[in-house]
């Protein structure tokens, strides 16, 4: 896959979305994260005590949150075996992650035992004592795998690690021999690489990777396993603090591709597998506002480039041996309102994925030898997210397999056959796991100040006219480029089940309607954002979903920046906001050139050390400098103590100013017109990073800690559980 979403990789404050993984908790595994794949978690014993002191008016949501979290675990372990692509397909094995290790399959001996390939019990030294419950120690493992990468012939393995609460980073070289009877070992470790960040095999005895020193990728290494030992040299360094590294192969495994993108630019270095000579050569030099990215098809190069109307991506051939930008030849560019989100080349096709003029995901298929006849796919109506997945060694090259969902659809498999148009569903009928003819999926359109319409997805169980009484949860993003995560999450369809509707606000800033839709929020147009979700709110409501007290509005990282805006300009729009990992001092974060992403984020927010109109148009709306005394509505903020990317002191400032402001309100009016003052809490989780929690349990508390936060604001009785049939 043309891996677009690199550009905005640990260089941005992104939202959440690479949280615990529902389908992973029966081995207390989760998804990625300092990759975009499948990352396992192998702890599920940690104490809420050690940041309590730093919390705050959390005690009167406790009873309710004990209720929640039952119903938040029966829900998480009723999707426990939907779909993924977490297994690795070898020539002779299949491997997967369980909570000690990684383990592999004998594809034609299946009745044998896993062999355990890589045992993390001895990565981490020594097991870490927990405690007992029920008379068993339980134990916690320092490390949790991320990816696997297998080499071209499956003789060497090659697993990134991480450690633990912690952003250490670690890669371990496996040389992977013939199947040991009892006893079985595991095998052999043959290397282990400190703070590795993106690995591809060129060979198998060549792996190149790069590293990551603190929030940058910007050095390249080529590891070459040799009879007397092994040998690292340097390939790539890049200069520029805004550039983050990473490499990748192409899909037919041909070209390896050292991407080096910032926010603003992108430069790609190939290396040519298929010849001796791996020495990397430019594809196009940096040039400014020039993004692209490059696939592989028989000798030629297949590029995304936003080099089409509007400067939005076309896809366009260059010749390997002639790969400038002087030589691209256009192959198709989409037709005006549909952009594209990804790319990829299965077979003699490029399959792009693409977001139509109506908001909904479609695929087009580009045939490359006759590329006028391109045709476009249907996905189902519901689908919001797409994941592909990566093919194994061993897996055919000319059908595309991937898994569509929503916030309230569980994953669901697909497999497409470029060649005739064939769309088949791992389901047969291409339905959820689950009977899902009670969700309704609305595509609505709100028009925003300026007249520029915003597109909104609301889920809902009874049509639009009887939402009146629904409680409302509304979520937004609105940074970056990046489009607003919406996979499934099962808290989000326990809600749905629960009569509430859910609203997905696509404001300028994210990338829903291609590139331009992100520059019109940049810098001096990052006010667009927050009109954009007051129009939204408003056609809600003039359509009669739910009213501002039945409102709550939700967010994570740089999303919080629209909606602590508009907590400020109008406050009574909403009834309750949650906000996880909040981005809500944006001026001081912005003046501070020592903290990590200041200088990289300038792109976003403007500069209003050097520029004074940057600074006057960030303290218009920046969420901490606007606070005023005012009825707000209540608030819960999620904070993570090991956050790197949002300041924590940012976080506690804004709550203390809250709470003065919120006091300074109720003082200044007579009691008899006074109405009941907001709650302002603050949960700050131990240990966690920006990404939030890696253990299933916490993940659990704060879940429910939100959804019991949100019930008694709304003034809502909770759900009652389902009566027990009597024999």
């Amino acid at each position: 896959m043309a891996c677009i979403s690199t550009l905005f990789f640990l260089s941005a404050r992104v939202p959440m979305q690479f949280r615990v993984k529902f389908w992973e908790l029966t081995a207390c595994k989760r998804k990625t994260w300092l990759s975009w794949s499948l990352q396992r978690c192998c702890s599920s014993d940690t104490s809420l005590s050690s940041s309590d002191h730093l919390s705050s008016g959390l005690e009167r949501y406790r009873d309710l949150q004990k209720y929640f979290r039952r119903r938040l675990k029966d829900a998480y372990h009723r999707f426990s075996n939907i779909p993924d692509y977490s297994v690795v397909s070898g020539h002779h094995h299949l491997y997967s992650t369980e909570e000690d290790g990684i383990y592999r399959m004998d594809k034609k001996q299946s009745h044998l035992e896993p062999e355990q390939v890589l045992n993390l019990r001895q990565i981490s030294g020594e097991l870490e004592k927990t405690g007992l419950e029920n008379n068993k120690r339980k134990q916690r493992f320092q490390w949790t795998v991320q990816r696997i990468r297998l080499s071209p012939q499956e003789r060497h393995l090659a697993a990134s690690l991480k450690c633990t609460h912690t952003e250490e980073l670690r890669c371990v070289v496996v040389r992977l021999e013939r199947r040991r009877f009892l006893p079985l070992h595991p095998q052999h470790v043959t290397l282990t690489l400190e703070k590795v960040f993106s690995f591809e095999w060129a060979t198998d005895e060549i792996l190149f990777y790069s590293t990551l020193e603190g929030l940058r990728s910007s050095a390249v290494f080529r590891l070459d396993l040799t009879s007397s030992g092994s040998r690292i040299t340097s390939v790539f360094e890049e200069m520029q603090p805004d550039v983050f590294v990473e490499v990748a192969l192409t899909r037919d495994r041909q070209i390896l591709t050292i991407n080096c993108n910032s926010r603003t630019s992108s430069e790609v270095l190939l290396s040519d597998i298929a010849t001796s000579n791996l020495d990397p050569f430019v594809v196009q030099p940096r040039q400014l506002n020039l993004l692209y990215h490059v696939e592989h098809w028989r000798g030629r190069l297949i590029i995304l480039a936003n080099t089409g109307l509007g400067q939005e991506y076309q896809v366009v051939q260059a010749p390997v041996s002639e790969p400038s930008m002087d030589s691209w030849v256009s192959l198709f560019a989409p037709e005006p309102g549909t952009t594209i989100k990804d790319m990829d080349v299965v077979g003699d096709h490029c399959v792009l994925v693409a977001r139509t003029p109506v908001s909904e995901l479609a695929l087009i298929v580009v045939p490359l030898i006759h590329p006028k006849n391109a045709y476009i796919v249907q996905l189902p109506s519901w689908a919001c997210a797409i994941k592909t997945k990566k093919p194994g060694l061993a897996d055919q090259q000319n059908m595309l397999e991937f898994l569509i969902s929503s916030p309230v659809h569980p994953p669901v498999p697909y497999c497409l056959h470029p060649e005739n148009g064939l769309l088949l569903s791992g389901t047969g009928d291409g339905s959820s796991p689950e009977n899902q003819a009670d969700y309704i999926t609305t595509r609505l359109e709100a028009c925003s100040q300026d007249g520029t319409f915003v597109p909104v997805t609301l889920f809902h169980t009874v049509p639009v006219e009887h939402l009146r009484q629904a409680p409302l949860l509304v979520h937004v993003y609105g940074a970056y480029g990046r489009d607003l995560n919406m996979e499934f999450y099962p808290e989000k369809k326990v809600m749905l089940e629960q009569g509430w509707a859910l609203a997905y606000c696509h404001v300028r800033g994210g990338g829903e309607r291609g590139l331009f839709w992100h520059r019109q929020a940049c810098v001096g147009g990052k006010r667009r954002g927050v009109e954009d979700l007051q129009a939204c709110l408003h056609h809600l409501f003039s359509l009669g979903v739910s009213s501002p007290s039945l409102t709550a509005l939700t967010a994570c990282s740089a999303g919080a920046v629209p909606v602590g805006a508009l907590c400020n300009r109008h406050p009574l729009l909403m009834r309750a906001v949650t906000l996880q990992a909040p981005f809500l001092d944006v001026l001081g974060t912005m003046e501070d050139h020592s903290l990590p992403l200041t200088l990289e984020d300038r792109d976003e927010w403007g500069d209003p050390v050097g520029n004074p109109e940057h600074r006057h148009i960030i303290t218009s709306y920046c969420p901490l400098h606007n606070i005023t005394p005012q009825h707000y509505p209540s608030m819960l903020l999620t904070a993570y103590s090991g956050d790197n990317m949002v300041p924590l002191a940012g976080v506690f400032k804004y709550t203390e100013q809250l709470k003065k402001a919120v006091h300074t309100h109720s003082s200044m009016k007579p009691k008899s017109e006074c109405k009941p003052a907001p709650n302002i809490a603050l949960n700050i989780q131990p240990g966690a990073n920006h990404l939030g929690t890696e253990d299933f349990e916490l993940m659990l508390e704060e879940e429910a800690l939100k959804l019991a936060f949100l019930y008694m604001e709304l003034g809502l009785d909770p759900p009652r559980p389902p009566r027990k049939r009597r024999r």
